[in-house]
């Protein structure tokens, strides 16, 4: 889905990491919520409080969950975090990215 309709956007951004990610909430009718952000090269370490799909639209990086290898996501690819965790990121070039809270 590359459009949302209906849906409620928080103007305030959340940033991150000195301005190198940022986001913006976008909150549907049915309650639940996405986060639609970019992330500049760096590394970064986020946690988690619900489980989360992040769909990579643009840009190359590599990811970390806890306990796993190392494993390189380009765009139009994805990967899900468990709930109350933690993963890792590499970001090479700049990334585009929608996430999706599913708990």
């Amino acid at each position: 889905m590359s459009q949302f309709t209906n849906v409620a956007i928080t103007k305030e951004a959340n940033i991150y990491f000195d301005g190198n990610v940022t986001s913006r909430s976008v909150h549907f009718a049915d309650g639940t919520k996405k986060t639609l952000g970019i992330m500049l090269p760096g590394d970064y370490e986020f946690n988690t409080g619900a489980k989360e799909l992040m769909e990579i639209l643009s840009g190359d990086l590599e990811i970390q969950l806890v306990g796993e290898e190392w494993r390189k996501i380009s765009a139009g690819e994805s990967f899900e975090v468990p709930a109350n965790s933690s993963f890792k990121l590499k970001i090479y070039k700049i990334t585009d990215y929608c996430c999706s809270f599913l708990g």
